[in-house]
């Protein structure tokens, strides 16, 4: 027997230190590779880290909430010096309980085989499991890997299915549900069934819907993708509006680390650093509306989350194309404008604001631009930003209008030298021919480095943008 020291990577560029967020296992669980043992947050975001190890925890050496510096041991892990891992304790009846169970979804003796972990993560992948099936990442076939943390412990032959030829209980293969397939579950309330594919399950569980209370908008009464993320909206703003206790304490006091101490530095960093100017203008939104009810009509779109975030992101990419100083760097010595666009979402979530990008945006398509910016949306809210996905962004986009606010004043992201802010969109008195009519109407507003972009280049961007909002049929050109 051997017990290893597991030190405190770093998992980003450079990062000097991390706090412990979350353990997903205690003394005296059984570990296997790959696993995901504890969530981490680093000044840059939340990140899981995966076992390089298969054996017992015999002691975990920092608390939960502790911040430690790359390099300390945060666990002690004991293994077996031959080639199998030591066996951890597991009732008799465990797989014998599986077997007799045919109504149930996943034994709990199968969760340790379908752990995984994030491939920016992890130095090297599992065996796959002859009986897993593929897995999500960080999921396996009960959910997210955090649910599993206090399951039973897996038997030797558990923590081994990648090397043992014995097929695992006929029970968990007959509940995976095959590739495109719609599950039905009885809604509780009525009897009337659930009819929802496993991806659209998996968001509503991650965003803590509750399918049963959904209304079906899909062509054979399924739940679509927007009849969750409508029902998760809802649900946002019921819970908005509910009172909340007042506390008992006359004052909270918030650690300034992680996240939190990142977007300080950066704010102070930009807003003292690069001479801001900003701009706005009102646009008559109610083609970019109505092109956006054709897009969601057309089967090229089928579940695929379409917005009006999507039409400012091609009008932002159309705009840079003929002001491309707006998609610069300043340095001391030289100007260094970009001829590819990282365009960046800023994103507000559970642990603070956050700015992805994506990659190479200027050469997507519509779908795969939609595509993308719906899985930056989905990563950000889940916390399971990775810091590679916040470097090397070279114009961003705040959508405050999700929020409610007409526009305002952002604050650029460092290293860049524009920003551009959606506000609203709702309908207002607008004259058309001379004529008062309802219209959707929403505010672009937009601050750029002073240094970089004169009041000129900054009026004739903002100008195109507004234009593709108000006349999407321009980006044919």
């Amino acid at each position: 027997m051997t017990e290893i020291r597991f030190p405190l990577p770093d998992v980003g560029e450079g990062l000097t230190e991390a706090e412990i967020v979350q353990w997903r296992v205690a003394p005296g669980d059984a570990i296997v590779l790959d696993q995901v043992f504890v969530e981490i947050e680093t000044a840059k975001s939340l990140v899981e880290l995966p076992s390089a190890f298969e054996g017992v925890v015999t002691e975990l050496l920092v608390d939960e909430g502790a911040t430690v510096d790359v390099g300390t041991p945060i666990l002690v892990v004991q293994t077996a010096d031959a080639a199998g891992a030591p066996a951890a304790p597991a009732p008799a009846s465990a797989q014998p309980a599986a077997a007799a169970a045919p109504g149930a979804a996943a034994a709990p003796s199968a969760a340790p085989a379908a752990a995984a972990a994030p491939a920016t993560v992890a130095s090297h992948a599992a065996a796959p499991s002859e009986g897993g099936g593929a897995v999500l990442v960080g999921h396996g076939a009960s959910g997210p890997t955090g649910t599993r943390r206090r399951q039973r412990h897996p038997s030797p032959g558990g923590a081994h299915e990648h090397l043992a030829p014995t097929p695992p209980p006929a029970p968990v293969v007959a509940q995976a549900p095959t590739a495109g397939a719609a599950p039905v579950a009885p809604r509780p309330d009525s009897g009337v069934p659930v009819i929802a594919k496993p991806p659209i399950r998996k968001l509503a569980k991650d965003l803590g819907v509750d399918l049963s209370r959904v209304s079906p908008t899909g062509p054979i009464g399924d739940i679509t993708r927007d009849d969750v993320i409508r029902e998760a909206s809802q649900a946002s703003v019921f819970r908005n509006i509910q009172t909340p206790e007042a506390p008992s304490d006359r004052e909270t006091r918030i650690p300034v680390k992680g996240v939190r101490k990142a977007i300080a530095a950066a704010m102070v960093q930009s807003a003292y650093s690069a001479p801001h100017v900003s701009v706005f203008v009102d646009v008559d939104a109610t083609r970019t509306m109505e092109y956006l009810k054709r897009l969601k009509a057309s089967p090229d779109y089928a579940g695929v989350r379409i917005s009006p975030l999507l039409i400012m992101a091609k009008a932002m990419l159309w705009a840079v194309r003929r002001n491309p100083t707006v998609n610069a760097q300043w340095t001391d010595d030289e100007i260094i404008v970009k001829h590819y666009v990282n365009l960046g979402i800023a994103a507000a979530t559970p642990r603070g604001l956050i700015v992805p990008n994506v990659k190479n945006a200027q050469d997507m398509s519509m779908v795969e631009l939609a595509t993308a910016l719906e899985q930056l949306t989905l990563t950000a809210r889940e916390g399971k930003t990775q810091p590679a996905e916040m470097q090397g962004g070279t114009i961003t986009i705040t959508n405050i209008g999700v929020f409610g606010m007409d526009t305002g004043t952002p604050i650029l992201n460092p290293g860049e030298v524009g920003i551009v802010a959606l506000g609203t969109i709702k309908q207002k008195p607008w004259v058309v021919d001379g004529e008062v009519r309802p219209r959707f109407v929403t505010t672009i507003g937009g601050s750029f480095d002073h240094r970089v972009v004169d009041g000129d280049v900054v009026s004739r961007f903002v100008a195109d943008v507004a234009s593709i909002i108000e006349e999407p049929a321009l980006l044919l050109e």
